[in-house]
């Protein structure tokens, strides 16, 4: 018997010693035996004689005496004992040896293998709460109960194994142990059973938490930013989570170029804790330097510094970066844009490193077609469509030509926007536009010049405080009854100002689920031509959203108007209050609440009088106004319904009275979208009267408000 191999040397169980040259055996050579054969042999003891005797022979044994069957064939041909046993033996995650019903089997028409059918079963998960996890990830799930051999059976459940072991280690479980097992259905023939059995083992916790690395200033910036906490199940979303955080925080705190190196984890089968490290290197502590910028340019270093929430010398902060990254996407004149932090080596007084933005800029086509529809019952149908280059007087100078041709009104007008007019997100506005307008109420011809200084909410950039103010002149010939004549002697001339002031504190400008709104504006005008006036438009509105669960919510308006300082019938019609339509009472026509007029039919033909009435009511529209309105709205996935009433009516005072007031109510339909929610409405009046239509329908882009 040999012992192991160690350094080389092959040794024995037995120590040989080997003999040192003495005088007495300096003699005997090498080849020469220790002790004479003839000594040995007259060492030996005698052998027994009888050893030497010959056998006797062996009695003949009958066929038929025999007790053991016969064996078929030739002797040496049979193998002894059971085959099975010189076979390997299977391995530790099969429980049997693969059967026979699981090679593949023709289909005897079509001649394809038959697939082999089985089902899983998962034990040991009971207290992990993993077995759904599991099975929506794994291999022998992912196939339905399918397989073409066994081979690809043990496969994938070889890969389960795996799985199941890093699934349980996500959660905690580090000395989790799975074996799986295939076995026969006894009463299901050609069908097997997937046994995968796990043993989870115990759950191990953070003990001590530490941050290798420098200290921040303050002290503990990068352990704050960390979310874990001793006693805490060691569990991997949630320590990856964590160190995103700390990627996260740190950049927002004046470390820009933080780096988490690679985590530590030593578990203590004694305690079932782990320690946990993290290197953290800092970078330098920065502050805000300057801007460069490179590429095809829309704009230059300056017009980016006007966009920036932020000026040199604060504390380096990561969202303000990205704010001004996505300012500059908002401004819709790039493929592409980027803003990068860069190092200039610079030391600022406070002790922190001087950092730039390098904006780079890809400059995309500053030229757009855009247009949109809108439908309703009483203004009938509107198209609009405009042309636009959005930077034609840099920085971000616009210039827009845009149509509208509806049923109700025809216009053309030419606009010129400067965005971020010297300051973030405020715009210049001055337009001219010239057109037509066809309604219940009247019918006339407008030229209009205004001049608007505004601050406004867009789906990207919701605002709390918004803002307008600036000043128009218009000339107008309006006439309550047939068609209106372009006459300078008949014509209203006004100027004013606007004056508007908006809170918001609603979360979606399109689609609020919860907050409120606020609006009012203010209107001092004059009128001459048909006499000289003076007097002050005033409106102001407020809406409030209130979710009543995660898919229900109730939303209500009110809207108060009242003009001061005119009577009614000096007012140029198209300045007077109406109420109805979609964005107002819906179940009503556009402009068709309020006090009303019999007057003459200018259609009316005397020998044809069954064709047109002699008379007509039209709207007078009034000084003050009052409207209100509650929805429900329920969303299911990307569709939603919504309840409604309104009301509203307009007086001739110059406050609302709220008397004599009106109801719709009505149901509607949401197509939710990526931009805003798609809208048709379909409203009733309650208590119609002769003359207003039994059914109204809106379409529009966005919620009613």
């Amino acid at each position: 018997m040999w012992a192991a191999i160690a350094g080389g040397v092959l040794a024995t169980p037995y120590a040989v010693q080997a003999q040192q040259p003495t005088p007495d055996n300096q003699a005997v050579r090498d080849d020469e035996p220790i002790v004479p054969d003839s000594a040995f042999e007259e060492a030996l003891p005698p052998l027994d004689p009888a050893l030497i005797e010959p056998l006797e022979p062996l009695e003949a044994i009958e066929p038929d005496a025999s007790p053991f069957p016969p064996v078929p064939g030739p002797v040496e041909d049979t193998p002894l004992g059971d085959p099975a046993l010189s076979e390997p033996l299977p391995p530790l995650s099969v429980s049997d040896v693969e059967p026979r019903s699981i090679d593949p089997v023709e289909d005897e028409q079509t001649a394809e293998p038959v697939p082999i059918r089985y089902t899983v079963i998962v034990e040991g998960l009971e207290e992990t709460g993993l077995e759904d996890r599991f099975r929506d990830l794994s291999a022998l799930e992912d196939a339905r109960g399918e397989a073409v051999n066994g081979a690809m059976i043990e496969a994938r459940a070889e890969e389960d194994e795996l799985l199941l072991v890093r699934l349980l280690r996500s959660e905690g479980y580090y000395d989790a142990v799975v074996a799986s097992a295939i076995e026969n259905v006894v009463e299901e023939p050609g069908a097997l059973r997937i046994r995968l059995t796990a043993a989870p083992g115990p759950v191990y916790r953070f003990g001590e938490i530490r941050i290798a690395g420098a200290q921040t200033v303050p002290p503990g910036l990068a352990r704050e930013a960390l979310p874990l906490q001793s006693g805490e199940p060691i569990i991997a979303e949630e320590v990856e989570a964590a160190e995103a955080n700390v990627l996260l925080r740190l950049p927002q705190q004046g470390y820009p170029f933080t780096e988490v190196g690679l985590r530590d984890i030593e578990l203590d089968p004694a305690t079932e804790l782990g320690l946990y490290t993290l290197p953290v290197e800092l970078g330098p502590r920065a502050s805000f330097g300057g801007f460069t910028t490179e590429g095809d340019l829309a704009f230059d270093a300056e017009h980016v510094g006007v966009l920036a929430r932020f000026r040199r010398g604060e504390l380096y902060d990561r969202r303000k970066v990205d704010d001004l990254r996505e300012a500059m996407v908002s401004t819709r004149l790039f493929d592409s844009v980027s803003a990068e932090t860069v190092r200039t080596g610079e030391i600022a007084p406070d002790g922190t490193e001087y950092v730039n933005i390098l904006v780079r800029q890809d400059a995309g086509p500053a030229r757009s077609i855009d247009a949109n529809a809108g439908y309703s019952t009483g203004e009938g149908l509107r198209l609009e469509g405009a042309w636009e280059h959005r930077n034609l007087f840099p920085p971000e100078g616009s210039l827009r030509i845009a149509a509208i041709a509806g049923t109700a009104e025809q216009n053309l007008s030419l606009r010129f926007r400067r965005n971020n007019w010297h300051q973030r997100d405020r715009a210049l506005l001055l337009q001219i536009e010239a057109g037509q307008r066809d309604y219940e109420a009247f019918q006339g011809y407008t030229a209009r010049l205004h001049g608007l200084v505004t601050r406004e909410s867009t789906p990207i950039w919701q605002k709390r405080w918004t803002y307008a103010y600036g000043a128009e002149i218009l000339a107008t010939n309006e006439s309550r009854v047939g068609r209106a004549r372009l006459s300078l002697s008949d014509a209203y001339f006004i100027g004013g100002l606007i004056g508007q002031l908006g809170y918001d504190r609603s979360n979606s400008l399109l689609d609020p689920t919860r907050g409120f709104r606020l609006l009012s504006r203010v209107n001092p005008e004059a009128s001459f031509g048909n006499g000289d006036f003076y007097y002050i438009r005033n409106l102001i509105e407020g809406s409030a959203y209130f979710p009543a669960g995660d898919s229900f919510v109730i939303a209500g308006r009110a809207r108060f108007g009242s003009i001061y300082g005119i009577p009614r019938d000096e007012l140029a019609p198209s300045r007077r209050f109406y109420a109805g339509g979609g964005g107002s009472v819906r179940g009503f026509g556009f402009q068709e609440l309020g006090p009303r007029e019999i007057v003459p039919n200018p259609d009316f033909d005397p020998e044809e009088p069954d064709k047109e009435p002699a008379t007509i009511s039209v709207p007078l529209g009034g000084r003050s106004l009052a409207e209100f309105a509650l929805e429900g709205r329920y969303r299911f996935g990307n569709y939603g319904v919504v309840a409604f009433v309104d009301a509203g009516q307009v007086y001739e005072s110059q406050f609302p009275t709220f008397s004599s007031m009106r109801f719709g109510v009505g149901v509607g339909g949401r197509l939710y979208t990526n931009f805003g929610p798609i809208r048709l409405d379909v409203a009733t009046p309650i208590g119609r009267r002769e003359g207003e239509s039994r059914i109204s329908v809106y379409i529009s882009i966005g919620q009613a408000f």
